[in-house]
């Protein structure tokens, strides 16, 4: 019984600020879609990949053994790809004004369990600029792996390309106004309560019960006086004053004679 009415109470507070909620659900999507579209700077992420192979041996197969030795290299190859002795060359090479711990943290550099293929992302507020710095640094790389590791086992598999429908990856305004939906529905149900909480005036008969904590012996109804009712109690109370003033002037003659 007291769940029931814990639940019924927690509806009719609901339903008593569901303006409130609704406000406040709107304008905080207002507010978060203003921010993610006019606000927030678009960045962009551009893609190459490179294939970590040996060369092939003189009767055209793969030995087993080069390509474990290739999936072993892949981290040593992500570490060089991120290094200073790569960087500099590509930021040299574009004439960009940034360090290369700078342009580092721009990087992301992954690979799938057991594969030979390595990703390499970079990410920009400029979309040319990002395809430019991928294709870049995966041609730099390609060109010096030789000489760090005298060895020649990579090649350019795909190169960043930008397409006219490429997206920002952040921010995502629609997640954004998503999560903004659900935090604004939160907030509006907790100032809806907090505010159901501060009041402590008394407005019906469950409201007195709860607060003073007796049980309600009975209820008096409001009297309404009706405008008929009052009209003729005024008149009545004239025709009444009128005939009092009469017989005081009758008494004043009287006694005059």
């Amino acid at each position: 019984m007291e769940e029931s009415i814990n639940l019924k109470n927690i509806y009719k507070i609901i339903r008593k600020n569901f303006l409130l909620i609704v406000i406040t659900t709107v304008i905080s999507i207002f507010i978060t879609a203003i921010i993610s579209y006019f606000v927030l700077t678009p960045v962009y992420e551009m893609s190459t990949e490179i294939l970590v192979n040996q060369n092939s041996s003189e009767e055209g197969q793969l030995i087993n053994q080069n390509i474990q030795t290739d999936l072993q290299l892949i981290n040593t190859y992500s570490g060089i790809i991120k290094s200073p002795v790569i960087l500099d060359q590509v930021l040299n090479g574009m004439n960009l004004e940034m360090t290369s711990d700078e342009l580092e943290e721009k990087i992301t550099v992954s690979n799938d369990e057991q594969s030979q293929i390595v990703n390499i992302a970079v990410q920009d507020e400029n979309p040319e600029v990002a395809v430019k710095l991928a294709n870049t640094i995966a041609t730099v790389f390609e060109k010096n792996i030789k000489n760090l590791m005298n060895v020649d086992n990579v090649t350019i598999l795909s190169a960043a390309v930008l397409k006219k429908s490429s997206l920002p990856i952040f921010p995502n305004p629609k997640l954004n106004m998503a999560i903004a939906t659900i935090i604004g529905l939160m907030l509006g149900v907790g100032i809806a309560f907090l505010r159901e909480h501060l009041d402590t005036t008394m407005k019906d008969q469950q409201d007195m019960e709860d607060i003073l904590g007796v049980p309600m012996l009975g209820v008096i109804s409001p009297i309404v006086e009706k405008s008929g009712v009052i009209q003729k109690n005024k008149v009545f109370s004239k025709g009444k004053e009128e005939i009092s003033n009469g017989q005081e002037e009758k008494s004043s003659a009287a006694d005059s004679t």
